[in-house]
């Protein structure tokens, strides 16, 4: 479990699935900027911020190079670090490739598993689960075996020695193809979502243990939710910034005493 104090009056927030890079510089350059908006809304009462995978729609760490591109949003990470606001961020399903270079640019945090977080004010408490989504819950075999694939050293060693034009091409290729996939997979059915079926099961095991949760936090679906366990605990996946109008722009604000799950349109 990870505690964080939070000092008096600040907030914690949360969101996921930027996918900055896609479909192409125009349509990916209006969303990094309509997402730097919402950053400096809440930078002024913002204690730490959590980004929750898919930040990008590929990212690969060379030892000397990274992905071209996204120059405000970066920014805009290390302006809100060197104002003493925390930076977590868990590596998602595209940007698993992610290791230190955010942590010695803006000393993010890198969290590559979902976990138990506690954050904890002078007047109150949160208790949470959180995490990006991927390759959790039933089925779904064949994706979780190429996420093995793609989290093991070797094919991770033999990547970097692709010219980055040839293995950022490809990257992107290969998640533009499977775009068509992921839209129909976007629409939520509560008998077979297989994250839900996750949640469902984290929620009955921590009850288990005599504890309890306030919500349960993840992205990777793409579908904006607010969903009730049945005993005041909530799931929340927090959507995409993906659509022209931003309707699924959501964010979670997390407060001493409330959650909130807001569209920031």
């Amino acid at each position: 479990m990870l505690t964080l104090p939070i000092p008096k009056d600040k907030k914690v927030y949360f969101s996921s699935d930027f996918h900055l890079g896609y479909p192409n510089f125009k349509e990916s350059l209006n969303r990094e900027r309509h997402l730097l908006q919402w950053l400096n809304s809440i930078q002024g009462d913002a204690a730490a911020v959590f980004l929750m995978g898919d930040l990008f729609d590929f990212w690969f760490e060379y030892r000397k190079v990274v992905p071209k591109g996204f120059v405000r949003f970066l920014g805009k990470l290390a302006n809100m670090s060197d104002e003493g606001i925390q930076i977590h961020i868990f590596p998602g399903n595209h940007d698993l490739w992610m290791w230190d270079y955010f942590t010695k640019e803006f000393q993010a945090k890198i969290h590559p598993e979902p976990m138990r977080l506690s954050l904890e004010w002078p007047d109150g408490k949160q208790e949470l689960f959180i995490g990006h989504g991927d390759g959790l819950g039933p089925g779904d075999w064949g994706f979780k075996s190429l996420r093995k694939v793609f989290a093991h050293a070797l094919p991770q060693w033999l990547f970097k020695w692709l010219h980055p034009d040839l293995g950022v091409a490809l990257a992107h290729f290969w998640s533009s193809s499977g775009k068509s996939s992921l839209q129909k997979a976007q629409n939520f059915d509560s008998e077979s979502d297989f994250l839900l079926s996750y949640v469902k099961s984290q929620h009955q095991e921590i009850k288990a243990q005599g504890s309890q949760v306030n919500a349960f936090v993840f992205g990777h679906r793409h579908w904006p939710l607010d969903f009730d366990l049945g005993d005041g605990t909530h799931y929340y996946n927090l959507g995409d910034w993906f659509l022209e109008d931003f309707q699924h722009a959501r964010y979670l604000t997390v407060s001493a005493q409330t959650i909130e799950f807001n569209t920031y349109a």
